[in-house]
């Protein structure tokens, strides 16, 4: 229930025949799941192989389908190093030959950080996943792992939980690399519950927060070349390479990390959701915010013209409780994994315009939830921190999804979750009496703390720059992001409209001193009406000026963008897109 797609890309069976005819043919890209399809040598390919290309490093074609099953045609030109030197070796190339290289996770994101619709021209995609992926554990007080960045998440957490370490806060998906991670500040959902105390090594924010040290490939204007460069958390210039967005090739990173917890998820689907979300004045003990406190980890996933939303409520257990169900590997939710005929056909209906099955698909997907939480005995599921954590396959329901974190003080939660619960109703209430649903997914709803650099153990560590969740020192009641996504199916009419408009209501509603927002770099933002990532006053003033508000002169989003470039003068890490957004 939480993967992604572009929403005008049409579904097109793709061939080896059909790519090699179309290799020099504009392709439709997009920065989602990728996975390869098959690969043409250059001897087979219809258009000209990288001049000069480095010996000892293959280059290749790759075809690419994301996970939705539309298959997008991808002529890219790849490579996978076999080593950080390999890495140093493409992009000294790559500033040779005027040629610009993307570092290629798993490619889970809907924003079009990686490359942007109909990418074309010189753009090597490099690889990082099939040999950057060494973990090793470094145990003792303090622990820390250092991994290189092609390593997945389910891996390295694997990894960890073996050695007796884990993360409080993760991303739910597990088929993303810790490259993918870092470079949009990933996160889960955590923050300390009433009379909780932080455990050393662990964090409430960002996975970014947990660095202490990271090695990039940069420019080295003494050398006239890129080498390989280490940066300590408390040199100033990592705060900029922490989440880079895609500006910089990472190749390793070395994280604090503490002791794995025994974890319990409870999931229950018989709160109302006018309960959940109420006003902060009608608020009782079975409100978001009262959760909050009780567990300090919730997450609500609610399907609108339904009554009870999705809730899980996860709370640190070192022993297994009577009636829960132990779990020794993640991904439980077994019914979520899968889109039966069923929702095909409703699926296939809306896209095609019958937008009017929209409150019966909503009251099925809820329908799936409660009778699978029953049929697997997932409602109540006890293990090793990551098994409860992670629950998101590739495999699940297609949706497109907007995202913001609301930067707030923990005593306005309530308020901020009933104020969008409020808006959302009356939106999508006014949008149905004129016969349109612009939305028929879900709107999920998290929490985490900030990212406070004194929880990676570093003395003056920097903090993340461009971290959706660094603090504000002129807030300093701020100390809690409530995360938020609406979720739609890919081509749904009037989806973009209704995201532009909730954006919109979303920037004029947290401000002041009440709260803030900033994107969730990963999701949909800066909508024009038509399309996301596109808008050129979010793009180009709103979103800078989130990260300058408060920051010291020296330290906020200029001072970031100043460092990218610093160490990639050429730009031969970014995009037509980027090119805009961080010039």
């Amino acid at each position: 229930m939480a993967s992604s797609q572009h929403p005008d890309l049409p579904v097109s069976p793709l061939s080896r025949r059909a790519f090699l005819g179309a290799a020099g043919a504009t392709a439709a890209v997009t920065s989602l799941s990728w996975t390869p399809a098959f690969r043409v040598s250059p001897a087979e390919a219809s258009t000209p192989a990288p001049p000069n290309f480095p010996s000892g490093i293959s280059v290749y074609q790759q075809a690419w389908t994301n996970w939705s099953g539309e298959i997008v045609l991808s002529p890219q030109w790849t490579c996978a190093p076999a080593s950080p030197a390999d890495v140093v070796t493409l992009a000294n190339w790559a500033h040779g030959q005027g040629w610009r290289i993307r570092a290629r996770g798993m490619g889970h994101g809907w924003s079009p950080l990686l490359e942007p619709t109909g990418a074309s021209g010189d753009i090597l995609m490099v690889d990082t996943t099939q040999h950057l992926t060494a973990v090793t554990v470094n145990s003792g007080s303090p622990a820390s792992v250092t991994a290189q960045t092609g390593v997945t998440m389910v891996t390295l957490l694997t990894d960890l939980e073996n050695a007796g370490y884990g993360l409080t806060n993760t991303p739910a998906p597990g088929d993303l690399s810790l490259g993918g991670v870092l470079a949009i500040d990933g996160h889960g959902t955590s923050v300390p519950a009433s009379g909780e105390t932080r455990l050393a090594g662990h964090t409430y924010g960002s996975v970014s927060n947990l660095v202490t040290s990271l090695t990039a490939v940069v420019w080295d204007s003494s050398q006239g070349a890129y080498v390989l460069k280490t940066f300590q958390r408390g040199d100033p210039d990592i705060g900029a390479f922490l989440v880079h967005l895609g500006r910089a090739f990472v190749t390793e990173a070395t994280l604090r990390v503490g002791a794995n917890v025994r974890m319990r998820c409870q999931s229950s689907y018989t709160t109302n959701v006018g309960t959940l979300f109420a006003p902060p004045a009608s608020a009782g003990s079975n409100s978001f915010a009262a959760l909050l406190n009780q567990s300090g980890r919730v997450e609500t996933i609610w399907f609108p013209f339904t009554t009870v939303p999705w809730l899980k409520v996860w709370s640190v257990s070192p022993g297994k409780p009577f009636f829960s169900k132990e779990v020794d590997s993640p991904f439980n939710y077994s019914f979520s994994d899968s889109v039966s005929t069923q929702e095909s056909q409703y699926i296939s209906d809306i896209v095609s315009g019958n937008v009017s099955v929209t409150p019966t698909f909503e009251n099925l997907e809820m329908s799936i939830v409660g009778s699978g939480l029953i049929v697997t005995g997932t409602w109540d599921i006890w293990g090793w921190a990551k098994n409860t954590q992670l629950y998101v396959r590739p495999t699940t329901l297609q949706v497109t999804a907007n995202g913001y974190a609301i930067l707030c003080a923990r005593s306005d939660v309530q308020r901020v979750v009933s104020d969008f619960y409020t808006y959302l109703n009356n939106a999508l209430n006014s949008y149905q009496a004129r016969g349109q649903f612009p939305m028929n997914g879900p709107w999920e709803v998290r929490a985490t703390g900030l990212d406070n650099p004194a929880d990676c153990g570093v003395p003056g560590a920097v903090q993340p720059l461009l971290s959706a969740v660094r603090p504000r020192p002129d807030q300093p009641a701020w100390d809690t992001a409530v995360w938020m996504d609406v979720l739609t199916i890919p081509g749904t009419p009037q989806s973009q409209q209704f995201y532009r408009e909730t954006e919109q209501w979303v920037l004029s509603t947290y401000t002041g001193s009440y709260a803030a927002v900033r994107p969730e770099w990963s999701k949909g933002w800066g909508y024009s009406g038509t399309a996301g990532w596109a808008d050129p006053t979010i793009l180009g003033s709103t979103i800078p000026a989130a990260y300058r508000a408060g920051q010291p002169s020296g330290a906020d989003w200029d001072a970031a963008l100043a460092i990218l470039d610093r160490y990639d003068p050429a730009r031969i890490y970014s995009n037509t897109f980027l090119d805009g957004f961080l010039p």
